[in-house]
């Protein structure tokens, strides 16, 4: 079934008015972007838990998405009229045909060499060196695909930092890729962690389709045991909160890697580590670091 789509180009002034409108017109979804991407003048927003919503772009493009059918000749002008825009603000309509969008998503995922020995494979894809440590991987709705920065990072940080017998407590563990990583270098034992069921799922049956022995817990499941190595690739805010809770976990003289860390949020990060940690920066890729340390 093909949809129907419409794209305004709108200020910061009035973009989450206008979003509103159009769902109250029957949008089904609609996307705000910076109208700049792609250009010189792009620039990158984040927000996370815990910090102040990001605001919007100084120009947006809005794109509402609609069923076929829909009267767009009435619903957008109605929607302009709403927020007190000009009747005469420029918009495009599009029909977007219905694909295989299982096919598409996949496409964005192929297999990714992180060091000389480790690769990312999407279980939809071939392996490309047999002779490699393979992390199969279907990612379902989790984060954690291998193509992120901050996972390449903390991939990186694994492949020289695990040794044999280590144990691994993976915090905000995702789709599991950390936690299978380690045991398929050499860990002992692994646990993961996460707050959202459908990552639990997915890291499940990712460390199935691994032939690893990971467990994975809900966050409100309490860890009872230390470990030598915790690694947590989340957000800075997160990550500073969980501070006191992170360094219960990691036994005495044990390591600890954390990511999700753009560089200007290093050092506060950094400081909330300080009480129990000897904490580094390692090498940044892009804007994200990895801050790595020793418990004391």
């Amino acid at each position: 079934m093909p949809w129907i789509s419409a794209t305004l180009i709108v200020d910061a002034r009035c973009v989450e008015a206008l979003s509103d409108a159009l769902i109250d017109r029957g949008a089904l979804s609609v996307e705000v972007t910076d109208a700049a991407a792609g250009t010189a003048r792009e620039r990158p927003l984040f927000a996370e838990p815990g910090s102040a919503p990001a605001l919007n772009w100084a120009v947006n493009r809005v794109v509402a998405l609609f069923a076929q059918g829909a009267h767009m000749a009435d619903i957008v002008p109605d929607a302009l009229r709403a927020v007190a825009l000009p009747h005469s603000t420029p918009y495009g309509i599009d029909r977007i045909d219905d694909q295989d969008w299982v096919r598409l998503t996949q496409g964005q995922f192929t297999p990714v060499q992180v060091t000389p020995r480790l690769w990312v494979v999407p279980t939809w894809h071939q392996i490309v060196d047999a002779n490699a440590i393979n992390i199969r991987l279907d990612p379902g709705l989790a984060f954690g695909t291998g193509t992120h920065p901050t996972t390449r990072l903390c991939l990186r940080w694994l492949d020289r930092h695990i040794t044999p017998g280590a144990s691994v407590i993976d915090y905000g563990c995702g789709s599991g890729i950390l936690a299978i990583t380690a045991m398929k270098l050499g860990a002992a034992r692994a646990q993961g962690v996460d707050i959202d069921e459908q990552a639990l799922i997915a890291a499940r049956n990712n460390a199935l389709q691994n032939q690893t022995a990971v467990t994975f817990f809900a966050a409100e499941d309490e860890l009872t045991s230390q470990a030598s190595v915790v690694v947590a690739n989340i957000l800075a805010n997160p990550l500073t909160v969980l501070a006191p809770l992170l360094a219960t976990l990691t036994a005495p003289g044990g390591q600890i890697a954390l990511s999700g860390i753009l560089a200007p949020q290093a050092d506060e990060v950094r400081d909330a580590y300080g009480p129990w940690f000897d904490m580094h920066t390692t090498e940044p890729e892009d804007e994200w670091v990895l801050l790595a340390g020793t418990r004391r």
